[in-house]
Order: structure tokens, then sequence, then C-alpha cells
């Protein structure tokens, strides 16, 4: 969500695509600017989004409720960041798989 109004510890935030307004705490990531992304969860400001990453995720969520109303055809578009690319695993999990590797050579 973007804030768009102030406030002392909650502030006015409105979706992406300007159908939703709400309250949001901002205890967790403190004040913000008019026009901040932020990722919300049930009311609350988890952490403060570069404008990449909330369109990222906005397109995310949009993917995620077109497929369970059962439309698909624009999955690539909306994934385009994800499409032509082999996935990988995050760091800490790379190392976790290398170390299960590692003991498994060694049984």
């Amino acid at each position: 969500m973007r804030v768009t109004e102030t406030g002392e510890t909650a502030v006015w935030c409105e979706a992406r695509d300007g159908g939703r307004r709400e309250r949001v705490n901002m205890l967790l990531v403190g004040d913000q600017m008019p026009g901040t992304w932020v990722l919300t969860f049930q009311g609350s400001a988890l952490r403060v989004m570069t404008p990449e990453e909330a369109e990222q995720t906005s397109d995310a969520l949009l993917a995620l409720a077109q497929t369970m109303s059962g439309d698909t055809s624009q999955l690539d578009t909306l994934f385009a960041d994800l499409v032509d690319r082999e996935p990988s695993l995050p760091p800490h999990l790379q190392a976790e798989l290398a170390a299960t590797q590692a003991r498994k050579e060694l049984s």
C-alpha cells in the first residue's frame, strides 16, 4: 500500500489499484512520508518497500487472484522477471543443501 496521509502512529494508505483505502499502524516501520510504499498485513505496516518491490508484489497478488479464478493467461506478463531463467535457492538454502550433500558423501 502507498502512504497517502501521515499521522502519529497510524496513517491512511491506498492500494496500488486505488480501490482500497485503509488506516495502517506504522509502529514497526516508523514515520513515513506520503508516497512511500509499505508492505502491510492485518492493518500494520511490516516494512518499507521500493516502488519496484511494490510493483512486483502487486503483480504477484494479481496473478494469484487471477489463477484462483481460473485465468492463467497473464502469468508470463505478471511474472516477467521470472520468465526465461532457472529458479535458484536463496543463499542460506544453498548452503544447507551443500552441507546435506557433503554429509551424504561421507556416509
